[in-house]
């Protein structure tokens, strides 16, 4: 019993975020095998000092069902093709809030335009020579996923970026190469098993 107390004290000394204006800072509180302690912060409810320990949410997901032999493989499959792309269209949100923020202190239309061509310099100067080297099914599978992080389309961020020629340009491109920039995530639908190997990547489960 003992031991999980410890364990229980241990694991509050971490991470404590406070929800009240209640708070107080604690007297130094020892693990029995510490030499130097903690300092940890605590809710005052009604008399009664509480330490307050914030706990990240857990998904818990069942194992993906498999309807045959053939579609476990597609599934381990797209498991390396997710994990491979999956962070680009982490980059590409980033960027793109990135981009939005700083629009706003480029008062012309000459000076924004300068402004998006010298970030898709120094992205393409960074990032190319890893994205030509991606599948023609990693690419579609990270077009998805850049609609999935930043609830855009490929195709609406280069018209928004780029304007309307750019993007009809890059989608009949993309045609050529049986693609489509206007492909939209379907996380319950044709998407399903990558919305899954996403959620269990997030979660620290793959």
């Amino acid at each position: 019993m003992l031991k999980r107390i410890s364990i229980l004290l241990i694991m509050s000394l971490f991470g404590l975020i406070a929800h009240s204006q209640n708070i107080v800072r604690l007297d130094t509180i020892k693990d029995p095998g510490s030499i130097d302690g903690y300092l940890v912060q605590a809710l005052i409810e009604d008399g009664d000092t509480l330490i307050h320990v914030p706990l990240r949410t857990i998904v818990v997901r069942p194992p993906f069902k498999f309807k045959s032999r053939r579609q476990q493989k597609r599934y381990s499959r797209l498991v390396l093709y997710v994990k491979k792309v999956y962070p680009y269209s982490q980059i590409v949100s980033e960027q793109l809030n990135d981009i939005h923020a700083n629009l706003d202190n480029y008062k012309t239309k000459k000076e924004k335009s300068f402004y998006i061509k010298q970030k898709e310099k120094e992205l393409k100067k960074q990032f190319e020579g890893q994205l030509r080297k991606l599948t023609f099914t990693q690419g579609r599978i990270l077009i998805k996923l850049v609609d999935r992080e930043t609830g855009h389309t490929t195709y609406e961020i280069v018209k928004e970026l780029k304007g309307s020629l750019s993007a009809f340009f890059w989608q009949s491109v993309a045609r050529l190469f049986g693609s489509n920039l206007k492909m939209e995530y379907d996380a319950n639908g044709d998407d399903r098993m990558i919305e899954d190997i996403v959620i269990r990547i997030e979660n620290g489960m793959l």
